[in-house]
């Protein structure tokens, strides 16, 4: 399996395949295209190949040796290519430089031997890191993981409001507009007026077991948070172990280093003990004074090994329920499995409160999530 000190290591080949055709690049241009690189999904070609054009291409008349160089290096040792990126090096070249591009949709000619797929094994390895449970993967693993998490958009889904707004598709007529629009005209009915009401998005709460049974995971639900809060600020994120901790703020910070920092840094009970039922009622209780929550989509992220009081975690939930919109639980314990039964005895006292149960074990389930939970109604 590929690590991604193996993945820099193919596209500083590729920079000296492009220096021994006779471009001139330097090791700071080597340092941006794998800088630039890092930043994209190496699978997708047509990223690869635009940051190669953009930071190892200065003149004109390079492009026709960069695209001969670039069709050699990835389609020509088996790295099946786009139709859109063929037609784009077609297109950039010059008239009288010919380059022959293979047509992978016919097949690659002759058997092709794994040492010879060169970024093939990039997208492979990547699948294979979506569907890996992230309590089995390695440091340098985890690492391509939370790369991979920071691209997510995690998106609330919208509500409708009682302000109304103007409409041009026919819905509501807007009585009080028609009649404004008539006596402009001395009576004379003119065209007719709608209205709708107003969309906004419902808030997002996110809060995340840091207990020492959710290890494995923690990190990387926080990640997932941090790219939640990215995307929309109306997300609120919340930690407990043995007590509530708010760390919307420190999730406000452009590198996703620093955020995981500050968060751990407030979060004075990372890796303890687990008391679900009495963090949920301090929530309830700054709910009910800054109607936080109120409305809200609220996703419960642990694994429901509760050490308190069971009765105290079925009252918070209930209150929970009456309070939040919807309630989601994501558990990394259920894994793949279509229909989960509780296990636990957190999770059998929460089970009649909780709207829907995922599972937030690998990389591919916290996609399902970031989707599921754009699309609540």
């Amino acid at each position: 399996m590929s690590s991604p000190d193996a993945v820099d290591a193919l596209f500083v080949d590729f920079g000296h395949a492009l220096r021994a055709g006779g471009l001139s690049i330097g090791t700071d241009d080597l340092l941006t295209f794998c800088s630039g690189v890092a930043e994209l999904d190496v699978t997708d070609l047509m990223d690869v190949y635009w940051a190669g054009r953009a930071t190892l291409v200065r003149r004109r008349e390079h492009v026709p040796i960069y695209n001969e160089i670039f069709q050699r290096f990835f389609f020509d040792h088996g790295a099946a290519g786009s139709a859109e990126l063929k037609k784009v090096m077609r297109s950039s070249s010059n008239a009288g430089a010919t380059i022959e591009i293979p047509n992978t949709e016919e097949g690659l000619p002759g058997e092709i031997s794994p040492d010879e797929v060169k970024l093939g094994y990039v997208a492979s390895t990547s699948e294979i890191y979506r569907h890996k449970a992230f309590a089995d993967c390695s440091d340098a693993e985890l690492r391509q993981l939370r790369r991979l998490m920071s691209r997510m958009r995690v998106t609330p889904p919208k509500r409708r409001t009682h302000r109304m707004t103007r409409s041009r598709k026919p819905a509501l007529l807007d009585m009080r507009r028609m009649v404004r629009d008539s006596m402009r005209a001395l009576g004379e009915p003119r065209e007719l007026a709608f209205r709708k009401r107003k969309e906004k998005l419902r808030p997002l709460v996110l809060i995340l077991d840091v207990s020492g049974s959710m290890a494995d995971y923690s990190r990387n639900l926080l990640q997932f948070a941090y790219s939640a809060r990215r995307a929309n600020a109306k997300v609120d994120v919340f930690c407990f172990g043995t007590r509530l901790t708010r760390v919307t703020r420190s999730l406000d910070r452009r590198s996703p280093d620093d955020a995981m920092r500050l968060a751990g840094e407030s979060v004075l009970d990372w890796d303890g003990g687990t008391r679900i039922g009495d963090s949920l009622k301090t929530f309830t209780r700054q709910a009910r004074r800054s109607r936080l929550g109120r409305g809200a989509i609220v996703v419960i992220c642990s694994d429901g090994l509760d050490r308190g009081d069971p009765q105290a975690l079925a009252e918070s939930m209930e209150s929970l329920s009456r309070i939040a919109h919807r309630v989601i639980w994501v558990n990394p314990h259920r894994g793949d499995a279509v229909v989960y039964v509780p296990a636990s005895l957190g999770m059998i006292v929460a089970d009649p409160f909780i709207d829907e149960v995922h599972s937030g074990h690998n990389l591919a389930s916290l996609e399902r999530l970031a989707d599921r939970l754009a699309k609540v109604g």
